[in-house]
């Protein structure tokens, strides 16, 4: 038997362990070959559930090889799906000079060092994406600590029943007040512009458009009692801009 030597002199018995993993590992990938080469001959056969079985075998590590070169989730779930549609259209064409894996590998490693290049050559290896998790032990986003000024779900609906409101009383003013209250806030008419389609004066144009405001306001609060003539319109609504301001239609 052969035997080690430490530099006490002694002997112990050689380790054959090493040996015995790498035969068990080179016995799994042959096994794993035949598997897929089994898959690949079923699809070919016209066996769709042969595919499905190859992505779900090969999913992560395809998704793995994409991550590594791009570092961005959004870019790696592309590759990894772009990679399965080149599979899926190559594979009448797969001959087995390699392996399923090795041939998989080939086309994910190529999907991915395209898109690399077409994020380097327009500089956006400088930047990253909101989505890329800020390293491998926290996954938290980007786009998690970004916060957005745009209305929640609760106030876009409040803002959209309260438009459809305003639509509803404008349609029950008189046809004069009706008329002038859209050139000014629907269509943005100025003061001059109004007044000359109306063949009146600037100052006579105010008042109208006062008095439209006031008969609108009453209107709104007939049909809501928090609408009173003489509430603030900034009490209607909550604050949807970081600014805090608030824009009605009737102000």
């Amino acid at each position: 038997m052969i035997a080690s030597t430490d530099f006490s002199g002694s002997t112990k018995p050689a380790d054959n362990r090493p040996s015995v993993t790498r035969s068990a590992r080179s016995s799994a990938a042959l096994e794993e070959s035949r598997h897929d080469t089994t898959l690949v001959n079923r699809f070919n056969a016209g066996d769709e559930s042969a595919f499905v079985e190859i992505v779900t075998r090969y999913r992560e590590r395809t998704f793995a090889i994409a991550f590594s070169l791009l570092r961005s989730r959004a870019d790696a779930e592309e590759i990894t799906q772009d990679t399965f549609i080149r599979a899926h259209r190559g594979l009448g064409r797969f001959r087995g000079d390699s392996s399923l894996a090795t041939w998989m590998h080939r086309i994910a490693l190529n999907l991915a060092r395209n898109r690399y290049w077409f994020n380097f050559r327009r500089r956006q290896h400088l930047s990253r994406s909101l989505d890329s998790a800020f390293s491998d032990d926290n996954q938290a986003t980007l786009a998690s600590l970004v916060a957005s000024s745009g209305p929640n779900p609760v106030q876009a609906a409040a803002t959209t029943e309260f438009a459809a409101l305003v639509a509803d009383c404008m349609e029950r003013l008189g046809p004069g007040h009706r008329e002038i209250l859209k050139r000014r806030n629907v269509l943005n008419c100025s003061y001059g512009e109004i007044a000359r389609s109306f063949g009146i004066s600037v100052g006579t144009v105010k008042s109208r458009i006062a008095r439209a405001r006031e008969n609108l306001r009453i209107l709104l609060a007939k049909s809501c009692p928090e609408f009173a003539p003489d509430a603030a319109p900034g009490e209607w609504f909550d604050p949807i801009r970081p600014s805090g301001c608030v824009e009605a239609i009737c102000a």
